[in-house]
């Protein structure tokens, strides 16, 4: 494919995901139908079946997305707080925190799921892609490089428990952001350092 078919593509799938991110705030991702955003998106239906196949793929695609931004900011949060394991975690969970509650896509799925359509909120709980995948490999890489001092075990077990509490946290909220943080990035820090007490 050359670099300008390329590039046209990616531009139709932003296109795509941008009116889907839209419909899907304003309506839930129950009323989001392939006519309607194919209207919005300004293309062709047959172009967003091309393109996508099925609406599942565009959830897919959009959480992947919306994921990926949030990766970025936890990255950010990460790096500002590189010389303390715990500070770091408690960091980066109250970044995601803060962020999915203003997040007008994450509130349409939590919506919809307490009206009883929790279709796309399967995508944050129950299937390991793309959140739990992406997210745990992204921050086993960044462990692995900012505290090579953390056992390999260890490692694996801290970063899956940050990701499945925070993505719990997010869902069901029992407490501000940064109380839960604080409580997280304990658990985080006494899994990757197991016998330290600081």
């Amino acid at each position: 494919m050359s670099r300008f078919r390329e590039s046209v593509r990616s531009l139709l799938r932003e296109q795509v995901l941008d009116a889907a991110y839209h419909l899907v705030a304003a309506n839930g991702w129950g009323m989001l139908r392939m006519a309607a955003l194919a209207r919005a998106a300004g293309v062709s239906r047959q172009t967003l079946y091309n393109e996508f196949g099925t609406k599942e793929a565009i959830g897919t695609a959009l959480v992947q997305r919306e994921l990926e931004g949030f990766l970025v900011g936890i990255q950010g949060e990460l790096d500002a707080n590189r010389d303390d394991l715990r500070e770091a975690a408690a960091a980066g969970v109250a970044y995601t925190l803060r962020q999915s509650m203003d997040n007008p896509l994450i509130k349409a799925i939590l919506l919809a799921a307490r009206g009883g359509d929790d279709e796309l909120l399967a995508y944050l709980t129950t299937r390991p892609e793309p959140v739990f995948v992406t997210a745990m490999a992204m921050l086993d890489a960044y462990v692995i490089e900012a505290w090579p001092d953390v056992d390999a075990e260890s490692r694996g077990l801290a970063v899956e428990t940050i990701v499945r509490l925070t993505v719990s946290h997010i869902v069901q909220p029992v407490a501000p952001p940064e109380e839960s943080a604080r409580r997280i990035a304990l658990i985080t820090a006494r899994i990757a350092y197991p016998g330290r007490t600081d």
